[in-house]
């Protein structure tokens, strides 16, 4: 990859809208969940679609490295940072279409501030998704998804069971609007993992319900996830390691090979659950690798069951 002095600095400036909208030498730890990361050589803050979409193709047709980069969830960063533009996505729009229909950008953080202003219009679908940081693109990227409500927790509600479409910057340099059925949205899956296409913004199709209905499951969940998950002030983390294997929790062989709470450098495989590594304060790339390494090959050898990463990994280590 480029390093800065490669990168056509002043040619990306004149077309993202002048130099002040180019930062140079950017950390990338504070822009993701686990506060781990190099910086970014330019980070450019994309605030509409039109920003977002001008800056994929800008980036695409001078070749420059490139990253979208939302609330940075689900992603781990090199410690040598990334070389090239990062791209942040804060697409913040959000339009009530009609009584149960919404459009929101495709930076829009579903929790709290989507499901904040759906609730408060006493609309369901995505309160289930309260504690789960993910932006809207992120939601459609990983099909966003959680337990049905309480008691029964019989099912997973996934975000496409409200997704009416999905407008996209086609990897061919397009925009076009894809439907439910277009995405071939799966288990944390849509078409996003095959195509390099951008998400622009999504229309939601919600229900109407009562609000303190909406606001018992809303408690329920977070105190579900409260009892599992790591608070992300104290234990900043990535959310789940690893995929499922044959229907099998990774945290579940994690923690049958005795490597619950083990400790790598500043970073930790959470004592509560085996899937989620957090930072302890101070922890780098390194760290976490060694642990996720360590957890794939003393699965592999006790278990004979192949580990693979659901998080990304970004930039330089």
């Amino acid at each position: 990859m480029p390093n800065t002095l490669d990168l056509p600095v002043d040619t990306l400036a004149e077309r993202l809208g002048g130099a002040d909208r180019i930062e140079h030498n950017v950390p990338l730890a504070p822009l993701t969940t686990f506060k781990i990361g190099g910086p970014a050589d330019l980070l450019f803050r994309a605030r509409t679609p039109d920003e977002l979409a001008n800056a994929v193709l800008v980036a695409r047709e001078l070749e420059v490295p490139y990253f979208l980069l939302g609330l940075g969830a689900n992603i781990l960063i090199g410690d040598q940072g990334f070389r090239g533009l990062v791209i942040r996505n804060e697409v913040d729009e959000v339009e009530f279409l009609d009584d149960t229909r919404v459009r929101a950008g495709s930076g829009v953080k579903v929790y709290h501030d989507l499901i904040q202003l759906t609730v408060s219009r006493n609309l369901g679908g995505l309160h289930h998704y309260v504690g789960i940081p993910s932006t809207v693109g992120g939601a459609i990227w990983q099909n966003l998804h959680f337990l049905s409500p309480p008691p029964e927790r019989e099912r997973t509600m996934f975000v496409e069971e409200v997704t009416e479409s999905c407008r996209l910057l086609t990897e061919d340099g397009d925009i076009q609007v894809f439907s439910r059925e277009d995405l071939k949205f799966g288990y944390d899956y849509s078409i996003l993992h095959e195509h390099k296409h951008v998400v622009l913004d999504v229309i939601f199709q919600l229900e109407e319900q009562p609000r303190e209905q909406l606001r018992d499951v809303i408690r329920e969940n977070l105190a579900w996830r409260d009892d599992k998950h790591p608070d992300l002030w104290l234990y900043p983390s990535a959310g789940s390691i690893f995929k499922k294997i044959e229907g099998v929790g990774a945290g579940r062989l994690v923690d049958q090979v005795g490597l619950k709470g083990h400790v790598h450098g500043n970073a930790q495989i959470f004592h509560k659950h085996a899937n989620i590594i957090v930072n302890l304060g101070g922890a780098c790339a390194a760290d976490v690798r060694g642990l996720i390494e360590l957890a794939q090959t003393t699965v592999q050898r006790e278990l004979g069951y192949e580990l693979q990463t659901e998080i990304g990994m970004v930039g330089e280590f």
